[in-house]
């Protein structure tokens, strides 16, 4: 699997009438599931909320997800660049770069759905995701 760059959009509650919304207008296919699904902590409040979701079309691959308990999200503060890959010294040497003289939200570490993922703000401001999957393609 090739790296990728997607667009990750951060809500404050409404991910799911959002994501369903540019479903409606972009078309393609839209999966989603809620912090009460992922088996993590979550509060009566929160386990409905949306933990992750991705609509694709022929075009265009996005995500998206509430803040859960990571707060409100501010203006500026709600898109995130996230790149996706199996090429693992690849994507941790990008992610490495992307930190110098940022700031690391999340290390890269292996995550509940089997992947290696981390969080970054790099000097600039611009907000990173990095997701290591699991399999062995490149």
């Amino acid at each position: 699997m090739k790296p990728t760059l997607n667009p990750y959009l951060l809500f404050n509650g409404e991910c799911k009438e959002a994501m369903e919304f540019y479903k409606s207008v972009l078309g393609g296919e839209l999966t989603m599931s809620t912090f009460g699904e992922s088996g993590m902590p979550a509060s009566e409040e929160e386990k409905d909320q949306i933990i992750h979701a991705r609509l694709e079309n022929d075009a265009l691959t996005f995500m998206a997800s509430d803040s859960g308990h990571g707060g409100p999200v501010k203006f500026g503060d709600n898109v995130n660049l996230s790149i996706s890959g199996s090429d693992k010294d690849k994507l941790t040497e990008w992610f490495n770069k992307l930190a110098e003289g940022g700031k690391v939200g999340m290390p890269l570490a292996k995550q509940f759905w089997g992947d290696t993922f981390g969080m970054l703000t790099d000097k600039f401001g611009a907000h990173w995701m990095v997701n290591i999957t699991s399999n062995s393609q490149s």
